[in-house]
């Protein structure tokens, strides 16, 4: 195809994108009277703050907001760590079952979330951890999907600078720290993309988990600004613009190695 072509397609998918996005802006800041009167309109040009002012006024959303970014950073930390000490046992480190091991992590890909979650809030149950952070952050600390990335993409590290280093004397745990991990950027921005939007976004799991409103974070607060008679609009997609501003800085700061990431561990 020649490249006028190749440009329209991409915008034109772009604007598919695009749109959704552009209204949750417009009607975040449109007059609620305005959506209930008119209904919201792409164009409106009746713009206020009313939205935002009336969410902070009668709502704890700091408080929300900081929740959400402690648990997200926790888990993401953790799953980020586990998940790469698993991949790279998984494609440099010789034992026996590793083959079984991998097909059984691979194997949890295709088991539903839903399946799991009545054994899983069990478990947290007997922990005592119901009602806390931790029983949302540590269920999420190692993902099959992170384990299988790591693995793909140190699959193909070249040995030869791994047994270097044990050569200077470097242990596994220190090579793995000294040698590997500094040049697996890519695909630690690709971990951490994607493990902190999946925690961010979750709002089942700490639906059930979190009892008490103080420690809800975004994705479940914002069920607060839907009731039987009436739903705010305006403050819903205010909260949702807010929560999804933090995944775009992130995606644009990671951009660069999340892309380079995704191309050396074997994802197509």
């Amino acid at each position: 195809m020649s490249r006028p072509v190749r440009y329209a397609i991409c915008i034109l998918v772009a604007l598919i994108f695009v749109l959704p996005l552009l209204a949750m802006v417009v009607i975040a800041f449109t007059p609620r009277e305005s959506i209930l009167d008119d209904g919201a309109s792409l164009w409106s040009g009746d713009w206020t703050l009313a939205n935002f002012s009336g969410l902070f006024g009668q709502f704890p959303v700091w408080r929300w907001f900081g929740n959400a970014l402690l648990v997200a950073s926790l888990t993401t930390a953790l799953s980020v760590v586990v998940n790469l000490l698993g991949g790279y046992a998984l494609a440099k480190l010789r034992f026996r079952g590793r083959s079984t091991v991998l097909l059984v992590v691979l194997g949890t890909l295709v088991v539903p979330v839903q399946v799991v979650m009545i054994p899983q809030f069990e478990l947290v149950a007997r922990l005592g951890l119901v009602g806390f952070f931790w029983a949302v952050i540590l269920p999420s600390a190692s993902t099959a999907l992170g384990l299988f990335l790591a693995r793909q993409f140190f699959i193909d590290f070249p040995d030869e600078i791994v047994e270097a280093a044990r050569v200077d004397g470097c242990t596994t745990l220190q090579a793995f720290r000294r040698v590997v991990v500094p040049n697996a950027r890519p695909l630690v921005a690709v971990m951490t993309l994607l493990a902190f939007m999946a925690q961010w976004n979750d709002f089942l799991w700490p639906l059930i988990t979190l009892r008490d409103p103080d420690l809800y974070t975004l994705p479940v607060a914002l069920r607060l600004l839907q009731t039987a008679y009436d739903n705010d609009y305006g403050g819903i997609m205010a909260m949702a613009l807010l929560s999804s501003l933090p995944l775009v800085l992130m995606f644009v700061v990671l951009q660069r190695y999340f892309v380079a990431g995704i191309s050396r561990s074997g994802i197509r």
